[in-house]
């Protein structure tokens, strides 16, 4: 597309103008590539995203009322978060669900977080927003950052910044009782962690993954992570390796943040057997545990008839098996050896229920019957 024809769709303060209006803005790929060599700037940025908020006529502390579950940590963030916004969703709440699933960025060099569009990655009540409130609310927000930019020097915020100062602004002016919001990457200086007051933490299973910006071990990882613990506000996590376990608790008591390690899943008592999960593979329990934790520290505030959501939660890519007359796909993905290794697991139990003729104990999979992309 020609630069005219993008002023063009810009003008019109169109869905497509949005889209392109986003795409310009500096990619992921390129900013993390940067600040490898700059660590210095991960603060910087921080402060960048505080002076972003005030620009789209946001103040810090109005994030207080969107009663926010914040949610980091390397493997199972996005299944914990669609787990906690289903069950909160079940109790009759309206939720806003923000992700960046930035390893898909990582992984692409590309701008885009998302399978199909970037609406995703907003959510109110369980849905992307529509193209109406979309193009509404990116022009609300982009045009207050554009007018005010010759006053800051030029600076517009990258692409991941500004998809969090949408998510905020548009959870406020929909008036969700609750946001649950996935951290980009690490948490001490990752662009949501501007929240000064959330309703509770969440750190999901640790692992090695940008270690270029958050530490080459897993104990420089954790401290990273625990960055967005903050005072007197509940934290979970699951269980961790001693030393990064240490780190977090260690953090938290600097911070004076109470922290606790849920349960397994199955140490749950429910009134009606076993908890079921819609989401396979058996890392999603750990996920589902941690969510049930998230999701009660907001119930036991707030009277709602006692209902579940696991059963009922879908996160497309993530485990799911698609049948198309005779081609069967089955969709995850993983950016860590130990996610691999969730993602193989899950893979294997579910042909050898699906069609034991495929799998053969002895030999394994044969190459004619399955594809990996």
């Amino acid at each position: 597309m020609a630069l005219g024809q993008t002023r063009i769709l810009n003008r019109t303060r169109s869905l497509q103008g949005a889209v392109c209006t986003l795409n310009s803005l500096q990619n992921n790929a390129a900013v993390q590539q940067r600040l490898r060599g700059h660590k210095e700037n991960l603060g910087l940025q921080l402060q960048a995203m505080q002076g972003f908020l005030q620009r789209t006529a946001i103040a810090v502390c109005d994030l207080d009322k969107l009663n926010i579950i914040h949610v980091t940590g390397t493997k199972g963030k996005g299944s914990t978060c669609a787990f906690t916004e289903r069950i909160l969703r079940n109790y009759g709440f309206c939720t806003g669900f923000y992700r960046l699933d930035f390893w898909l960025i990582h992984l692409s060099h590309h701008h885009s977080p998302h399978l199909v569009h970037v609406r995703e990655r907003i959510r109110i009540n369980g849905r992307p927003i529509s193209k109406q409130l979309f193009t509404k609310y990116f022009w609300e927000a982009y045009e207050r950052l554009e007018d005010t930019k010759e006053l800051h020097g030029g600076h517009m915020p990258f692409y991941f910044q500004f998809l969090t100062l949408l998510a905020f602004h548009v959870f406020l002016q929909e008036r969700v009782d609750l946001a649950v919001i996935e951290v980009g990457i690490g948490g001490e200086f990752d662009c949501t962690n501007i929240i000064r007051k959330p309703w509770v933490c969440g750190i999901t299973s640790l692992g090695f993954d940008h270690c270029s910006l958050l530490g080459d071990t897993m104990e420089k990882i954790a401290w990273q992570k625990a960055g967005i613990f903050k005072p007197d506000v509940p934290a979970f996590t699951v269980r961790q390796p001693a030393g990064p376990l240490e780190v977090l608790q260690d953090r938290a008591q600097q911070t004076g943040c109470p922290l606790w390690v849920c349960p397994d899943l199955d140490e749950y008592e429910v009134s009606n057997g076993r908890l079921r999960l819609n989401l396979a593979g058996k890392h999603q329990c750990v996920n589902a545990a941690l969510a049930l934790q998230l999701s009660n520290s907001w119930l036991q505030r707030h009277q709602a008839e006692e209902k579940c959501g696991l059963q009922q939660t879908e996160w497309l890519g993530r485990n799911q098996v698609l049948r198309r007359g005779s081609i069967t796909y089955y969709l995850d993905g993983a950016h860590t050896t130990a996610s691999m290794q969730a993602c193989i697991h899950w893979f294997i139990q579910e042909t050898r229920q699906g069609d034991q003729t495929q799998y053969d104990s002895t030999n394994g999979y044969r190459s004619s019957q399955v594809h990996f992309l």
